[in-house]
């Protein structure tokens, strides 16, 4: 007969004892199975199994018998236990909602009622939970409820991997096992299987599996497979496979199927898109392979075919050390072979070949303190955006930069920086380089000033210096006329250093006044001399080499302070404006120590005659003429108000609302000089409306009239009955604002954030921005209904002609405009553009309209406007393990004539 130890188990207590019955029955077991007694459970104060089952004659008698048996073994035998083979290697931690059953004969161990086990890393729940401990095998079942439904299926957690099952029948020594119709998840694919066999703690096979990256008990889109084998972390390889939509199977298959199952960063082929454009035929785009070498360093290879013979191949390295630096680096190389359909060349094709180098590398401050380097570096041909296909962003951008950065900080005394810079305009094609630049600087010292200073000190211990000096040097050279020769014709050089002396004086209540000394040298590689040609009726330049300085001095002291008011509004809100006012005002002496490096030359045939410096057109500007002898004044504005704080329960808080940040101006009065004495005007203002609306604006007022050609003249221009104060000469406008809807599940976020990896460099950054701004429809939220963002700029210039026959005003006004709504839960539609004012005309648009099908996403993208017309319908899974298996269709058609 059984001997069952029934225990009434309470949630999650270890095992402890199953009590003298069992002490009793397995005395002379307790050699052999020691591990079992680590089974520990906490027993009911209420005994289940009744005490009169046992006679007290009994019990005294092998009470007495088993006494003498331990205590011989203890005394005589304390070195020959040993471990049973059936024995297990760690506890194991249960609950259950109902009971735990010990079957004392056949080593079984159930547990009844949402049962819980905890074994290593392994995890099981289940309706019941059976143990055997002779053959280390662990079963578990479901239940069903009152209604027949499914109830507790048993669930097992291995490492990352979660199953549920109808039964599971498990080896916990070998990892070995059958299960029976389970759903689990293994990275991003959902597999399930009517039997699986798991034949390792890492590798199991399926018998009529289906797999997906849809997570809903019914998915979306499946395949089937009547065998599949799992290797956890790695891949999963399946026999011919057929997929199904919403249950219904295709009729197309695949052979066999691997899906990778890797986490983290793995080497492979990247799959192309196809696209069809007018003039380079058809093409592959993206083919290429992903390349690790280390932990610290992988490559990606990339190329576009196209059937015209054009080809653009692209290489990105990224090099990371974390703690160290991170460093990417960008080559592509670009053979394009262009349909003609201008009609100007003769040939049938044009080839134009192009490439661009992009270069990133950002250091960490805490390699090496004190120092830092970095390097942004964008270079390459001037028309290599405009061939870009399918980037209308890209197509747009002119103008290309490049910084490389070295500085050193030696205890926040001096600091040192070495740069080179590079500049290049698409249009113009003009290169420029500044490379090396120098700057060295030293932090204010002061000389006078004791060590151990005590009190305030005497006023010229106050006295302070600095210094600052930088060295530049250019290159210029246009990329389609590049030459050694003449582009070393066209270096220029320059240096200058600047010592300032200040004196720090106590305040005089509210004013602050700062007197100041300052020296400063210039050095120029060259000179450049303009005269007029009666001949060719034009202005030659002559330009002499040498090395050549010049010095200026200057003297100033001035004050500040701020002034504040208030005005309380007559309203229930008890609205109060606060007008916060800094006047500032500074007088100046310059002596005129530049005279002699100006002079007068003619520049048109009625004779007039400007007056120019012998450093115009350097890298370091001149020194202005004449000397100065006078005041500068400006004023600044801050504008608030306080209003009483509405969600305040209390009535009693305040908020502060700025109306505008500030706004005011700037200009100067000179009393030494005999004509145009007072300075030009420089106004300005700032301000965020509603926190909704950005505002900035500014401009140059000059006070002086001119003549028919735009030259100044001896007269101011003010009238105060005609409103007139003068002639605005330069001037700028920015206006931007962003609106959307409140998310739908109530949470503030403004949209979907682009994801961003934080050790991504900037230029990696940069490009996944344009990607996002190329394909809006792959980065649509659709937890917000609507966002619109607006924004317009307006900049003008006065500018003197290249003949000097007089000025004209340059002027570029654009608006930009982005926002998507959603037409249901399901449809978004959007679009983005730009519209050029001054020549009123729409410079490009791009339009979007985005599907979300859960676990698939149907996008399709449409550039009407710009410098190719294109669209694009592509149909791919989210998951991005299957990013690839994706259905593509894209046209590109030109606006330009190559």
């Amino acid at each position: 007969m059984r001997k069952r130890c029934k225990i009434n188990v309470k949630t999650m207590l270890p095992i402890v004892a199953c009590g003298y019955l069992l002490i009793l029955t397995f005395h002379t077991q307790l050699q052999a199975a020691p591990s079992f007694l680590q089974i520990r459970t906490n027993i009911a104060q209420r005994d289940t199994i009744p005490a009169k089952a046992i006679s007290d004659s009994s019990r005294k008698k092998t009470d007495s018998l088993n006494q003498k048996k331990i205590n011989d073994s203890l005394v005589n035998r304390t070195d020959t236990l040993r471990i049973s083979k059936d024995s297990i290697d760690a506890p194991i931690n249960y609950s259950a909602v109902d009971s735990g059953v010990l079957i004392i004969d056949t080593r079984e161990f159930i547990l009844y009622g949402k049962a819980k086990t905890n074994y290593k890393d392994l995890q099981m729940e289940a309706a019941t939970i059976r143990y055997d401990q002779e053959s280390q095998m662990v079963k578990a079942y479901g239940s069903l409820d009152s209604t027949g439904n499914p109830l507790s299926k048993p669930q097992l957690i291995q490492g990352e991997t979660k199953s549920v099952s109808d039964s599971i029948l498990f080896n916990l020594k070998t990892a070995k096992g059958v299960i029976k119709n389970t759903f689990f998840q293994e990275g991003e694919i959902y597999v399930n299987a009517q039997i699986l066999k798991k034949i390792s703690a890492d590798e199991a096979f399926a018998s009529k599996a289906r797999f997906t990256t849809c997570n809903l008990d019914t998915p979306h889109f499946a395949f089937r497979a009547s065998r599949m084998k799992i290797i956890n972390n790695k891949m999963g390889i399946s026999s011919a496979a057929f997929p199904e939509f919403e249950g219904v199977p295709m009729p197309i298959g695949i052979p066999f199927g691997i899906f990778p199952l890797y986490r983290g960063p793995q080497s492979g082929f990247i799959a192309p898109a196809f696209t069809a454009s007018e003039d380079f035929g058809l093409g592959l785009e993206g083919i290429g392979y992903y390349h690790i070498f280390n932990d610290y360093l992988d490559l990606t290879t990339r190329a576009n075919l196209y059937s015209y013979g054009g080809y653009m191949v692209n290489f990105n390295s990224r090099f990371l050390k974390r703690y160290k630096f991170t460093s990417n680096i960008n080559l592509t190389i670009q053979n394009s072979r262009i349909l003609n359909r201008g009609g100007i060349s003769k040939e049938e094709f044009n080839r134009t070949r192009s490439f661009m180098i992009n270069w990133s590398h950002t250091r960490d401050g805490r390699a090496r303190p004190g120092t830092s380097f970095s390097a942004n570096v964008n270079f390459g041909s001037t028309r290599f955006n405009q061939l870009l296909l399918n980037n209308p962003v890209q197509n747009f951008q002119n103008q290309l930069n490049s910084s490389i950065s070295y500085t050193k900080d030696w205890r926040g005394k001096y600091n040192l920086s070495l740069n080179a810079n590079h500049s290049q305009n698409n249009n113009t094609r003009l290169v420029n380089l500044s490379l090396p630049t120098m700057n060295f600087n030293v932090v204010t010292f002061y000389p006078f000033q004791k060590k151990d200073q005590v009190g305030s000190g005497k006023w010229y211990e106050k006295i302070g210096i600095g210094y600052s000096g930088n060295v530049l040097n250019q290159l210029s050279f246009y990329d389609t006329a590049f030459n050694i020769r003449r582009m070393l014709d066209t270096l220029q050089w320059g240096a200058q250093h600047n010592i300032p002396i200040t004196l720090s004086l106590p305040s005089l209540g509210p004013i602050t006044i700062a007197p100041s000394i300052s020296f400063e040298e210039r050095w120029y590689g060259q000179r450049i001399f303009r005269n007029w040609n009666d001949a060719a009726k034009r202005v030659d330049t002559t330009i002499q080499r040498g090395f050549y300085t010049a010095r200026q001095m200057a003297f100033g002291v001035s004050m500040n302070t701020r002034i504040f008011g208030t005005y309380t509004l007559k309203s229930k809100d008890e609205k109060t404006i606060r007008h916060e006012v800094r006047p500032n005002i500074s007088f100046s002496y310059r002596p005129d120590m530049a005279a002699k490096y100006f002079y007068d030359t003619q520049v048109d045939t009625t004779g007039r005659r400007l007056r120019f410096s012998q450093f115009d057109g350097g890298v370091i500007p001149g020194f202005s003429e004449g000397s100065f002898g006078g005041i500068g004044f400006g004023i600044d504005n801050l504008l608030e108000m306080k209003l009483k704080d509405k969600s305040d329960s209390t009535g009693k808080a305040t908020r502060k609302v700025k109306l505008i940040d500030g706004f005011g101006f700037n200009s100067s009065y000179n009393l030494l000089a005999d004509s145009f004495a007072l300075g030009n005007f420089n106004f300005y203002a700032r301000s965020t409306l509603f926190n909704k609306i950005n505002i900035t604006a500014g401009m140059n007022l000059d006070p002086y009239e001119v003549d028919a050609q735009g030259y100044r003249l001896k007269q101011l221009a003010f009238d105060v009955k005609k409103l007139k104060f003068g002639r605005i000469t330069s001037g700028n406008l920015a206006v931007s604002t962003s609106f959307s809807s409140k998310a739908k599940d109530g949470s503030d976020e403004n949209g979907k954030d682009i994801p961003i990896d934080p050790f991504m460099t900037p230029d990696e950054q940069q490009r996944q921005l344009q990607f996002a701004q190329a394909n809006p429809a792959e980065f649509t939220d659709f937890n917000i209904p609507w966002s619109v963002s607006l924004s317009y700029s307006l900049n003008f210039t006065r500018i003197l002609k290249p003949d000097f026959s007089g000025f004209k005003t340059e002027t570029f006004s654009t608006v930009s405009f982005n926002g998507d709504f959603s037409l249901t839960d399901k449809w978004k539609l959007g679009g983005t553009g730009g519209f050029d004012v001054g020549n009123r005309k729409l410079e490009q648009l791009s339009m979007f309209i985005t599907r979300e099908m859960h676990c698939w996403q149907l996008s399709i993208n449409v550039t009407p406007i710009g410098l190719y017309r294109s669209f694009n319908i592509t149909i791919n899974p989210k998951s991005g393990i299957l990013r690839d298996l994706r259905i593509n269709r894209s046209r590109v058609f030109s606006n330009s004539r190559f």
